[in-house]
């Protein structure tokens, strides 16, 4: 097992424990996707796509298949925490590496939001004379509170979220098709072929490019990669695993999902899963939603924080941001406390945000950083590696150039507004770091890959 060269523990930054093997990796890459997430803009997407949810997710997974397997390859070739901040800093340098960085930035401080946000949306409603609020703020500080204890924790409560989302799983795709099969009249083209309500390839490529954040579960996993066993091995076969499962179940889902309630006129369209599960299963599938779709959201919020902190750790790690701050481990737990606080503060705007406007943006800054990754494949094997052959121009080529094409025409099919307000985010980067180099006379500083 691969072992730091130098003992952080000498200049008090401590040092990540490694603990993790596949299935644990596994797990937090299912757990940060939810395999409910499906129900998260179930009802935005179903309105958008004019029905088409399935469709639309088929879309993501093939792009996401193409960009995890190039997450896989440079995993493999860099085990260390930061993620497309790393790959894309080795490949293109500091400057490019923190654009990537501050993109992926964008959807791992968001992710925490909406989770936390559709926890008190399910929870208020089903406990209606408790304001949401309470039940965003108390979700917040318990998070944050486990995320500092340690890794090891997050991933031991990981396990008893994934069994619980599987048994609802089964028994959601029991009713939901009994409940079908005694109507007489299901068209199982339906959820590929629309209602009519939003005619159109371009309405698809609309939904699935908000669908992106459902997939964020293997770019996770790479965060995690100075805390895996033999991480050159485990994290790669990990990105894939839960990458081709987690697609698979959200295609299976929605599709269940749009024939048990073919329509999208929903109550409320936030939390439109609601009327889905009423026409599959009635109260008792009501109330076994949401208690287990709200475990799997505080899994997600245990996982998103997770990371997120350790992308902060790595991004103060090198000074890019104030070392003394993000770049520091408890000596104690070995976590990023201090990063993992910020991060729980920042996740209180998830009182002031609407569910829509943060999917749309955790989207453009993971298309962003999936983008980067598949472009950092081609640089780094072929540019500098100097790959040659047919099997290495295929391999790091080819399908990595898919890769990067398929969430370019993602990423533009995502709405003007967010298009602009993540534009204004990157200028924010860039000013950032204009300021951090005294205005680019003084190079980026690199991250400390010494392993």
């Amino acid at each position: 097992m691969p072992q730091h060269t130098t003992d952080h523990r000498t200049d008090g930054q401590g040092q990540l424990k490694r603990a993790l093997g596949v299935p644990s990796l596994v797990f937090f890459g299912l757990v940060y996707m939810v395999p409910l997430t499906v129900f998260t803009t179930y009802g935005i997407v179903t309105q958008v796509t004019g029905g088409r949810v399935p469709l639309a997710y088929v879309i993501t997974l093939l792009a996401m298949v193409f960009t995890a397997r190039s997450y896989a390859k440079m995993a493999a070739e860099l085990p260390f925490a930061g993620s497309a901040y790393t790959y894309t800093q080795k490949s293109f340098g500091a400057g490019i590496g923190f654009v990537a960085g501050w993109a992926l930035l964008l959807d791992y401080l968001f992710l925490p939001m909406i989770n936390y946000l559709v926890i008190g949306i399910y929870l208020s409603a089903a406990f209606p004379m408790i304001p949401a609020w309470i039940f965003v703020v108390t979700a917040i500080a318990l998070v944050t509170v486990l995320n500092i204890i340690g890794i090891v924790s997050v991933a031991r409560a990981n396990v008893v979220i994934i069994a619980a989302q599987t048994i609802f799983i089964f028994t959601f795709a029991g009713l939901g098709i009994a409940s079908m099969t005694g109507t007489g009249t299901v068209d199982l083209a339906a959820p590929f072929t629309g209602d009519g309500t939003a005619d159109g390839f371009g309405n698809v490529m609309a939904g699935a490019a908000i669908l992106c954040l459902s997939f964020l579960g293997f770019d996770a996993v790479s965060t995690l990669s100075e805390e895996a066993k033999d991480a050159k091995r485990t994290v790669p076969r990990a990105i894939i695993i839960a990458t081709v499962t987690g697609g698979l179940i959200y295609i299976a889902l929605s599709f269940l999902a749009q024939l048990a309630y073919p329509s999208n006129d929903f109550t409320d369209v936030d939390s439109g899963a609601l009327d889905v599960m009423a026409a599959a299963g009635g109260q008792f599938l009501t109330i076994f939603f949401t208690a287990a779709y709200v475990a799997g959201a505080c899994g997600s919020a245990l996982t998103s924080q997770a990371s997120v902190s350790r992308i902060l750790y790595a991004m103060g790690r090198d000074g890019v941001l104030p070392k003394s701050f993000f770049g520091r481990l408890s000596p104690r737990f070995h976590t990023p406390v201090l990063a993992t606080l910020a991060v729980g503060l920042v996740s209180l705007l998830a009182l002031a945000v609407d569910l829509g406007f943060i999917s749309e943006m955790v989207s453009f800054g993971a298309l962003i950083a999936f983008s980067a990754v598949n472009l950092s494949v081609i640089k780094h094997f072929v540019i500098d590696g100097k790959r040659r052959g047919g099997a290495a121009v295929f391999s790091f080529i080819v399908l990595p150039g898919i890769g990067f094409c398929l969430t370019l025409w993602l990423w533009t099919s995502l709405s003007p507004r967010t298009l602009l307000i993540g534009a204004i985010w990157l200028l924010i980067g860039i000013a950032y770091l204009a300021v951090v180099t005294r205005g680019f006379r003084r190079s980026t500083p690199m991250l400390d890959l010494t392993e």
